[in-house]
């Protein structure tokens, strides 16, 4: 099952770091932040990856083209046949596979934009500035039992974002609240499972926002599923973000590393 990550936003909120680099590429210890949502879902078995881009798109090219030399130790000779030898290279068991889904497009255009490589076939979507510890094989377990067009992880991490309204039964969204209060609401946390009949409700044209009339269409017609996941989630919104990141890296307390290091 292919995983789509979105990467392409400005990430304004973030700005003193995305003015120099993609929002993706911005690190946590010594590696983006993609790198460390990439080797989540690795670790569960998801390994063939569709990123979208966007801004500054060359740079998450670059990264995975040069990806041996960001990983490896490297001899440069240049006393005799100007050689290069890489030693002890790092081999991920990747598929990955970077799409320019345009400068100003929204998520729903990125996702259509990227149908061809999909192609009629369920597969995972997250946003690329996030981590947590949700329980892929359950989301997607629940997913395919459902019947729903799209699963998406409902967590709750304060009152800083829009709030999901969800049924009695605790797995279908019946609607959104906007910027609600700190009130233990549900927000939408990405990792999501989608059908392909979900690209019925996206448009190629940059200004669709799967956020809002696609998952607002779904919802009403009963075919938006949540999976609540009530461990651990962060988003990379600001340096403060950032900074609680980096610490938990940095001591050895990161929740979302399950991967042995190779």
């Amino acid at each position: 099952m292919k995983v789509v990550i979105l990467a392409g936003g400005l990430g304004t909120r973030i700005s003193e770091e995305s003015h120099l680099r993609p929002k993706p590429m911005i690190t946590i210890g010594d590696q983006p932040i993609l790198w460390h949502i990439m080797k989540y879902y690795s670790a569960f078995g998801f390994r063939e990856f569709v990123i979208c881009c966007g801004y500054k798109g060359y740079m998450i090219k670059e990264y995975f083209a040069d990806y041996y030399l960001h990983r490896s130790d490297v001899t440069f000779d240049f006393s005799a046949e100007n050689r290069m030898t890489v030693h002890s290279n790092v081999a991920e068991p990747w598929k990955v596979t970077l799409v320019d889904t345009g400068l100003n497009s929204q998520t729903g255009a990125r996702i259509k934009r990227v149908e061809k490589y999909i192609g009629d076939e369920p597969f995972m979507l997250t946003y690329g500035d996030g981590v947590g510890t949700v329980d892929l094989n359950a989301l997607l377990e629940q997913h395919r039992a459902s019947g729903k067009t799209v699963t998406l992880t409902g967590v709750q991490p304060g009152g800083r974002y829009g709030v999901l309204d969800i049924d009695e039964q605790g797995r279908t969204v019946v609607g959104f609240r906007e910027k609600a209060r700190e009130d233990g609401g549900w927000i939408n946390g990405g990792f999501m499972v989608m059908n392909p009949e979900v690209f019925r409700y996206l448009s190629a044209n940059e200004d669709c926002i799967l956020e809002r009339e696609p998952m607002e269409a779904l919802a009403a017609e009963g075919r938006l599923g949540v999976y609540k996941h009530e461990g651990f989630w962060q988003c990379m919104d600001t340096q403060r973000d950032r900074g609680l990141l980096e610490n938990l890296w940095a001591a050895g307390n990161a929740p979302w590393k399950v991967w042995e290091e190779l």
